[in-house]
């Protein structure tokens, strides 16, 4: 963190489970990725990796260039309005978007979609018509081939996300067909947290290449291409953010080679980042509620499990809970568990941990991203943590989300 935080008093004051974010650091993020990019991009901040206001507020705010908001749900949008951006701002992507939704969307002023199918671009076309308006649609391509052989693959396999790159040809008059959009680029996904630096060039080469390749194919001017992301940070483990010194420099001349107008003429360029631009501003603070011996292994048991954080690990979510601490001095083994009544709740097994004993605080670094909204939070009816964020050691806000079952109809 670019602050120094004092985790104990944050402790003490607003209990634990508490997620602590440093908005310093997401406005460093933020920078960092830009400067790694060519000036023409644009930059689109996921909010599935956390829709926290006042995160998505610090994306937008400062000195500097402001992310955009990639959204794919109406309660994303509420979240990117409430930070202070526009519908205009807003990139709505997702294979399920309902008519309903898409009819909030519009309402909200939001004209950009990246869409995965001929009903999905059906489909905002109905509800543009409805509102009196036109779309602008992205057609999201599954490729049938790809660069990287690390990372988490998002293309190449058969998918609900995307139109699959080779029966786009196939299908370009149906698209034409939809009245109430413009098809105005096209949006790529193809991997996500590349490993290093060569892989995610390579793989953005290899997608910058295709985009010139389906726009002369299908005889479709491109004016907006997002290539997508794939920029990495470590997860509950110490480390830095990845680091991109040659990105800049090789974008550049894929888009020379490829695109040889692109900075006069376009397309407009862009890339999307979710855990870069707020992994490293998040740690998450435990409080040690027992420790126990079972047949020779110890565990230590927080109040803080899956139902905070990375829940969905079990349900073949991306991201592998394997929470690693900074540890200085004396080390033992121990599995760090939860306070859930189920055996899957374990956020480190076997791991090297301080010596600790029930009241201690456990500090999980790098834990902005996926955090509370991509856990398991009523599972068990336990309460969410209280989110904290700071600037200049500053306390901003505190907040915790909070479930209430709303009735309808008669009550027996």
């Amino acid at each position: 963190m670019t602050q120094q935080i004092d985790f104990d008093a944050v402790a003490a004051r607003y209990g634990t489970p508490a997620y602590v974010y440093d908005l310093d650091e997401v406005v460093a993020a933020r920078q960092e990725l830009f400067a790694a990019l060519p000036e023409e991009f644009e930059l689109f901040y996921a909010l599935k990796a956390n829709p926290h206001p006042d995160l998505v507020r610090a994306l937008r705010e400062g000195e500097g260039r402001s992310c955009r908001p990639e959204i794919s749900s109406t309660g994303e949008l509420a979240a990117a309005l409430a930070a202070g951006f526009e519908g205009a701002d807003v990139l709505y992507t997702g294979p399920g978007k309902t008519p309903g939704e898409l009819r909030e969307a519009i309402g909200a002023g939001v004209r950009l979609f990246s869409t995965d199918s001929v009903t999905d671009v059906q489909h905002v076309g109905a509800a543009a018509r409805e509102s009196g308006t036109t779309a602008q649609v992205l057609l999201r391509v599954n490729s049938v081939s790809a660069s990287a052989t690390t990372s988490i693959r998002m293309t190449g396999t058969p998918s609900q996300f995307g139109f699959d790159s080779e029966v786009l040809p196939s299908v370009m008059a149906e698209l034409r067909a939809v009245e109430g959009v413009e098809l105005v680029g096209f949006h790529f996904f193809p991997l996500s947290n590349a490993r290093d630096e060569e892989s995610l060039i390579g793989e953005f080469q290899h997608t910058i290449a295709l985009a010139a390749q389906l726009s002369r194919d299908l005889e479709l001017p491109l004016r907006f291409l997002d290539i997508g992301g794939g920029f990495t940070v470590p997860y509950a483990v110490p480390g830095p953010r990845g680091h991109y010194p040659k990105l800049r420099e090789e974008l550049a001349g894929a888009l020379d080679l490829h695109f040889p107008n692109w900075r006069t003429e376009g397309p407009q360029l862009a890339c999307e980042s979710g855990r870069f631009l707020i992994g490293a501003s998040g740690t998450l603070l435990a409080g040690v509620s027992n420790v126990k011996v079972s047949r020779g292994r110890k565990f230590v048991i927080l109040d803080a499990g899956i139902n905070t954080f990375g829940g969905m690990s079990g349900l073949g979510r991306l991201l592998p809970v394997a929470v690693q601490l900074e540890v200085d001095g004396a080390t033992e083994s121990a599995s760090l568990v939860g306070p859930l009544c189920t055996p899957g709740d374990v956020l480190g097994r076997e791991i090297a941990l301080p010596p600790l004993a029930s009241g201690d605080l456990v500090v999980i670094p790098n834990a902005g991203a996926y955090g509370p909204t991509a856990s398991l939070l009523m599972f068990l009816g336990r309460p969410a943590p209280v989110e904290v964020v700071v600037r200049g050691g500053e306390v901003v806000s505190a907040s915790r989300i909070e479930h209430v079952r709303s009735y309808e109809g008669t009550q027996q």
